[in-house]
Parts: C-alpha cells; sequence; structure tokens
C-alpha cells in the first residue's frame, strides 16, 4: 500500500495502474448507468432507422396505382412512434451519461483531494500551487467533458454506424458493399486523425498548468511584484505562456482543418446513391427501398462528422486523468500509521544521533539531547543550522535518516500520526490563517471548543481587544492568508489558536517577531504560565525569552555543539557567546 500520512475510513480503492483502468474503475462505481446509456443509445439509432424504412414505404405505397389512405395513416402514425421512441430514449441517454460525468467528476475531485491531504510536506514543497490548482479544477473537470458528451457521442455515433449498417443489409445485402468500403476508410482515417492530434492535447493540458503556475504565482506574490516594479516583466512571462498554449490550439485546428473522414463520405454518400439506383434499375430495389437505403446511409454522417469532436474529447480526458493521477499515484515519504500507539503524550522528548537531510543536503548530523515533560528549551544557531527543521522531526513532518526521535520512550514512526500531531502545536513567523472568521481560525484546531473557551485563549494571547475592535468581532472573516490583518494580529490569533488546542508539546518558531515590546511581555506572561505544563521548544532571537528557557541548545551547521543555561553557556561557549552577540538585547 502507498505511503499517506491521511487516508478516510472508507475510502474507495480504484486502479491506478494506467489512466485508462483509473477512468474505468470509477465509472464501474454506477455499473447500471453505463448499460442503461447503451441500451438507450441502441433503441435510439433503431427508432431513427426505423423512420427511415417507414418513409421507403410510405413512397412504395404511393407510387401504386391504387393506395388507401388508412395505410398511410399507419405509416405515418408508425413515423410519428418511432420519433417518440427517439426522443424519449435520447432523454434517457442523456440523463444516464450526465449522471455519470457528475459522479465521476465529483469522485475524482475527492479522490485528489485526500491525495493532496495525505501527501509529504516535501512533496507540497517542490509543486507548484498553480499546476496543482490547474489539475484539481480544469483537468478533472475535463473527465466530465470526456463523459458528456464525448463518450456519449462516441458511443451514439457507434450505434449511429452499427445500427443503419445492420438495418441496410437486412433491405438487400448487396447494398452494404459501399456502407462496408466507407467503414474501412473511416477507421483509417480516424485512426490517423487521432495519431497525430494525441500530442497535441497533452501538450494543451501541460501548458495550461504552466500557464495557471505563473498566473497564481505572480498573484500570491503581487506584494513582491509590485515592490520590486516586476508588473512588465511578469506581463511578458504570462503572454508568453498565453501565446505558447494559442499556439497549440492553432496546431489543433490545423489538424482539424485537414480532417479526411467527412470527404470519404461525401465519396461513400454519391457511391451509395448510385448503387442503390443501379439495384433499382436492375429490378432487385423499389424506389421505396433506394430511398431508404440512402436515409440509412445518410445517418453515417453524424457519426463521421461527430468524430472530430469526439475523439479530441476523449483524448483531452485521457491526458488530463494521468496528469491527475500523477499526482495521486506520487507517494509520500512518511506513513499515517493508523495502527501505531495513540494515547495522551506526557512530553518527554529525546534525539538520538539524529541525522537528516533535505534534496541531498545534510540539514542535521549527529544530534542527541533529551527534554524531560514540562521543560522549555530554547534553540539558538545561525541562519541555516537546522533549528526549525529539528523541530519539524519531532511531529514528522519529516522523518530523521539516521538515529530516532523518541516521544515518551517511543519512535515517532512508531507513534499513530494523527494522535502525535494532534498534541503537538507550532506556531511559526509566517502565520497562515485561513478565509474563515476569527472565532474559525483560532478553534481550526478544535471544532468543538465553545465561544468562552475561544474568548479566554484570545485573552491570553492578547487579541480579545483588537479582535472586539472590529465591527462583527470574533465573526469577523479574514481575507486569504489573514491579509486584512497585521503580522502582529496574525501572530497573536496563531497563538491563540494553540493556546485553545491545549497541546502536550508547543513549538514556538519566532512566533512574537510582529509583535511590539509591551504585548510580547503580556504574551509570554501567559505562556510561561502554561509551558509549566507541557514541553515547549522556542526558536527566537529575542533574549527575553532565551533567558526563561530552562536550557539552551546551541546548533551550528546542523551540529548540537553545546547545551545549557544561558549563564553556563556564556561562561564556556564561545559558539553562544558569538550567536548572542547578534540578538537584540
Amino acid at each position: 500500500m502507498a505511503k499517506r500520512e491521511f487516508t478516510l475510513e472508507n475510502e474507495h480503492r480504484y486502479n491506478r495502474t494506467t489512466a485508462v483502468r483509473w477512468i474505468i474503475s470509477h465509472l464501474m462505481r454506477y455499473p447500471a448507468l453505463p448499460l442503461l446509456m447503451l441500451g438507450a443509445a441502441v433503441a435510439n439509432n433503431l427508432a431513427y432507422g426505423g423512420i427511415q424504412i417507414y418513409v421507403g414505404r410510405a413512397f412504395d405505397l404511393i407510387s401504386q396505382p391504387s393506395w388507401a389512405n388508412r395505410a398511410l395513416l399507419i405509416v405515418a402514425a408508425s413515423v410519428l412512434a418511432s420519433a417518440a421512441v427517439q426522443g424519449l430514449t435520447g432523454l434517457l441517454r442523456n440523463f444516464a451519461v450526465a449522471f455519470i460525468a457528475q459522479g465521476i467528476e465529483r469522485d475524482a475531485r475527492d479522490e485528489l483531494y485526500v491525495s493532496l491531504l495525505g501527501k509529504s510536506q516535501t512533496f507540497h514543497g517542490r509543486q507548484r500551487i498553480g499546476d496543482i490548482m490547474a489539475r484539481a479544477t480544469n483537468d478533472v473537470r475535463m473527465l466530465n467533458a470526456m463523459f458528456s458528451p464525448g463518450i456519449m457521442l462516441i458511443t451514439d455515433s457507434l450505434m449511429g454506424l452499427v445500427i443503419p449498417t445492420i438495418l441496410i443489409g437486412r433491405l438487400e445485402p448487396r447494398l452494404l458493399l459501399v456502407p462496408a468500403i466507407f467503414t474501412v476508410l473511416l477507421v483509417i482515417t480516424v485512426y490517423d486523425y487521432n495519431r497525430r492530434l494525441k500530442p497535441v492535447t497533452v501538450a494543451q493540458r501541460e501548458q495550461y498548468g504552466q500557464m495557471n503556475a505563473r498566473l497564481a504565482e505572480s498573484v500570491a506574490g503581487i506584494e513582491v511584484v509590485k515592490a520590486n516594479a516586476q508588473e512588465q516583466q511578469e506581463w511578458h512571462g504570462f503572454a508568453r505562456n498565453a501565446r505558447n498554449y494559442r499556439d497549440i490550439f492553432v496546431q489543433q485546428g490545423v489538424i482539424e482543418a485537414r480532417y479526411w473522414p467527412m470527404l470519404v463520405f461525401g465519396f461513400s454518400y454519391a457511391g451509395c446513391l448510385l448503387h442503390g439506383l443501379l439495384l433499382w434499375r436492375a429490378g432487385i430495389l423499389t424506389l421505396g427501398e433506394v430511398i431508404a437505403f440512402v436515409g440509412l446511409f445518410n445517418a453515417l454522417r453524424y457519426p463521421t462528422f461527430m468524430s472530430i469532436f469526439t475523439f479530441n474529447l476523449v483524448q483531452m480526458g485521457v491526458a488530463s486523468a494521468e496528469r491527475v493521477l500523477a499526482l495521486i499515484k506520487t507517494e509520500s515519504e512518511l506513513d499515517e500509521n493508523a495502527g501505531g500507539v495513540a494515547k495522551p503524550i506526557a512530553g518527554e522528548v529525546v534525539f538520538e544521533n539524529v541525522s537528516f537531510s533535505y534534496d541531498g543536503n545534510e540539514v542535521l548530523r549527529n544530534v542527541s539531547f533529551s527534554v524531560q515533560p514540562g521543560e522549555t528549551v530554547a534553540i539558538v544557531g545561525q541562519t541555516g543550522s537546522g533549528k526549525t527543521t529539528l523541530t519539524r522531526l519531532v511531529n514528522r513532518i519529516f522523518d530523521a535518516d539516521e538515529g530516532r526521535v523518541l516521544v515518551d520512550g517511543v519512535d515517532v514512526r512508531d507513534w499513530s500520526l494523527e494522535s502525535l500531531r494532534s498534541q503537538i502545536s507550532t506556531i511559526e513567523q509566517d502565520v497562515f490563517l485561513f478565509s474563515r472568521s476569527l472565532a474559525a481560525n483560532i478553534a481550526f484546531g478544535c471544532a468543538d471548543a465553545t465561544k468562552s473557551a475561544i474568548e479566554d485563549a484570545a485573552r491570553e494571547a492578547q487579541a480579545h481587544e483588537f479582535i472586539e475592535g472590529f465591527t462583527d468581532g470574533y465573526e469577523t472573516e479574514v481575507g486569504e492568508r489573514g491579509v486584512t490583518l497585521s503580522g502582529g494580529q496574525r501572530q497573536r490569533i496563531a497563538i491563540a489558536r494553540a493556546f485553545l488546542t491545549d497541546p502536550r508539546i508547543l513549538v514556538l518558531d519566532d512566533s512574537t517577531s510582529a509583535i511590539d515590546s509591551e504585548t510580547e511581555d503580556r504574551i509570554q506572561q501567559a505562556m510561561r504560565r502554561i509551558s509549566s505544563q507541557r514541553t515547549t521548544f522556542i526558536i527566537t532571537h529575542r533574549l527575553s525569552q532565551i533567558r526563561w528557557a530552562d536550557r539552551i541548545l546551541v546548533l551550528r551547521r546542523g551540529e548540537l555543539v553545546d547545551q545549557g543555561t544561558h549563564d553556563d553557556l556564556m561562561a564556556r561557549s564561545d559558539a553562544y557567546r558569538r550567536i548572542f552577540a547578534r540578538y537584540d538585547i
């Protein structure tokens, strides 16, 4: 089974060996609907063929010297009944296909979203958000279009080729000569058309992803773009991607303009008329049968014309499925270990000869230390020394390459990932807030929190006062990523979120960098009160926070070079004194 950090309990298992098998496995979730679609398509084309046969009979009837009105009315009623059947079966076919298309789009989007939730931080760090969004929206949407109208038109076209041919054979077997030649030429020309079209449709989906990724990056980083006066350059980059996207569509248009099947149909139609008239002249066919034959052969125009659109839709759907499936099949480096240890954490953390590399670059090397429950540990070191990475090994954002990280004496890889992470809270400098209310953001890790508990947490984080200053208070909607709040306000919301979840291990990664000194002092007082009840790791450049730590870990180039109290390290550690000299006092 593939490694994933998150799965649904009743998640459906699909065949992911190839894109086509994956699509079919989605289709098999609705086994009755494809049969309904196929049956309706057969009945629909039989009804259409019946109309042509009855029209031919009407001509035979009126060409006789004496004919009865009653007989003509019966033929007309038969045509009307066939038309009614054709209309009803068409509705039934369209209903079945639309239901299939919507169901597969929904299921594929659900599967992709669950898969993305289960990917590791390493995976997400390597992806372009715009390309992921293109796959999750446009590519998944193409699966819908592949079935409706794509597969529906192909099924209807196939029946529109087979049923009229069978009815022609029932009129007179010798009439099958021209339809047989036409069918062979149609298969050859359509195959050649699809062969030339396939690389273009694949390129379309890839180029769309690139264009969307560039757009998403520019919009997300609009502040940086404007601050560096790079609007013109970003526009040129996007315009270049848009031109490439346009050029691919032009290539598609050139291929479609050289669409030979319709020319083949034109010659075949003339041949069928000539053949029918020759058989009529020889006395083998009646005039009505010739008219029925021509009407049935004319039905082949529909599958011929539709093949220019339908196969393109299907190829685009398969290309999109390959892009979506590529994301889903990418394995995470970590496994959720649902059957692992799941119990309350006391807070003991032990590193045993831990080493870790990221993309081939060594970040931590042979790090060993132990932290007792309730202890507060500050981690200091110059930029790039591995401080943040060290804390991310505790909640298994990453896994150690060598050595072990233990929580309460249990290797973190043996913990249930959900149980482990639900009891560890991290507050980072770059706080992410969702486009929801302030109350919802505070309660993000504690969905059943009461209003009073949310407000108490906000008070501890010194956020209650500014929240009450908004017109809607705690129900104020924040913009995407919390852009409507200042940096300090966002950090206080994140701190309130951590207070509310009441974690057993708390990681503060420069979490008060955007907060003024007076507010920081009040927050630190609250942190000191709660830190005695849990294990706390602090990554900071603030001397005031470093001083009240029980112990300080000194990192240099990924190695733990010393540890102790502030006074001890100042007395004996040159490395600590050099780092300390860079901090604000």
